[in-house]
């Protein structure tokens, strides 16, 4: 059992790291640059650790860039107060998300500049055999060490890990917890150290600083990937942005 929640915990919070550092804070909006080699790496390791729910590093910028725009109101893609349950919300993201990914949708002009895009990989990361195969891994890995039947529900999760994590974020930072600032919307910041979430539960905090690299506003407040966003500067595999 001890494999399998190890297993667990690696996975949620290494594929979280990517969507926060990697989609969120790079994609979204930009706070450091890379070389085009350290962006392709970037892609790489987050196509390793999110696995079955990959995505699109273009498609969540712009969707993120709408979010922030039209922040709790109709136009707003994952807004909790325009939907009566987490589930709802969800699939409407993916709809707008599928639209955006496939160009189907074509994104306003002010949500496209400086987006990452590597379109060949994503078609390869997001594709059906893509998806069904580490969800075959996750399940042969399950197979193999799970000595009991109820820890195969947490296969689900694995699936929809980058989903879950969405959900999440989006539900209860903008429905739970505090506000520092008078964002004039309903962002919140849902807990004063964010071990669960790796920081985006700030939601007040990074809708008022949306540029900033750390989350965490108040001097009792704590973002965990900011140290690491500190680290990587001091070694030289980003360069912060200068605003």
């Amino acid at each position: 059992m001890t494999t399998i929640i190890i297993f667990f915990i690696l996975h949620w919070y290494l594929s979280l790291f990517f969507q926060t550092f990697f989609l969120h804070r790079y994609g979204a909006h930009k706070m450091y640059s890379l070389s085009p080699t350290g962006e392709k790496v970037m892609y790489i390791l987050n196509y390793f650790c999110s696995g079955s729910s990959y995505l699109s590093p273009r498609a969540y910028a712009i969707l993120h860039r709408m979010h922030h725009a039209y922040s709790d109101t109709e136009k707003d893609p994952h807004s909790p107060h325009f939907f009566k349950d987490v589930v709802s919300m969800m699939v409407k993201t993916r709809v707008i998300y599928n639209r955006l990914y496939s160009r189907a949708q074509k994104p306003e002009k002010q949500f496209e500049n400086n987006l990452p895009d590597w379109d060949k990989f994503d078609k390869f990361a997001d594709s059906v055999p893509s998806r069904l195969g580490w969800a075959f891994l996750y399940i042969l890995f399950y197979v193999y060490f799970a000595p009991y039947w109820w820890l195969y529900l947490l296969l689900p999760i694995h699936f929809l890990m980058g989903p879950v994590h969405g959900a999440i974020v989006n539900w209860c930072g903008h429905k739970y917890g505090y506000q520092n600032f008078d964002n004039q919307d309903k962002s919140r910041n849902t807990l004063v150290f964010d071990f669960l979430m790796l920081g985006e539960l700030f939601q007040n905090n990074h809708h008022k600083f949306p540029l900033s690299p750390n989350f965490a506003k108040k001097w009792w407040e704590i973002d965990p990937v900011y140290p690491v966003f500190k680290l990587f500067t001091w070694l030289g595999f980003i360069k912060p942005a200068k605003f």
